[in-house]
Formats: structure tokens, sequence, C-alpha cells
């Protein structure tokens, strides 16, 4: 994703709570660059290479966009 498309999307992403229990999630792009890397390879969750970066399948599925 590139600078120009991020500027757009981050104001629309939550805010992190303060207090949240357990470690501090994936970066909110790099999270979105997992969603859109599965939709856009067709590939399952489970598949998502780590190797990318952009964490595993699992934590980009269970992620919520509304916290």
């Amino acid at each position: 994703m590139d600078d120009d498309l991020w500027t757009l999307i981050e104001p629309l992403s939550p805010p992190w709570p303060e207090r949240s229990p357990g470690p501090r999630p994936v970066a909110d792009r790099l999270f979105l660059q997992g969603v859109l890397y599965v939709l856009h390879n067709d590939t399952a969750w489970q598949l998502l290479p780590l190797e990318v970066g952009f964490g595993s399948g699992q934590t980009c599925w269970r992620r919520p966009l509304d916290e």
C-alpha cells in the first residue's frame, strides 16, 4: 500500500486503548496489508506467509476493526 493511500485510510482506524491487556497488536498498516494480501491472492488466512511481515493469518483474521 502506498503512502498516499495510507494517508487517506489512517484517520479511519480507531486508536488502540491505553490499558488494553496483552501485547500491542501488529501495526494498523501492516494488519490492513495482511487483509488485502489474503483478499487479493484469494488465499486462506492460515496460508498468509509470515515472511511478508503482516503478522499471522490468525492475527489478521481475528483483529477487530472497531476497537
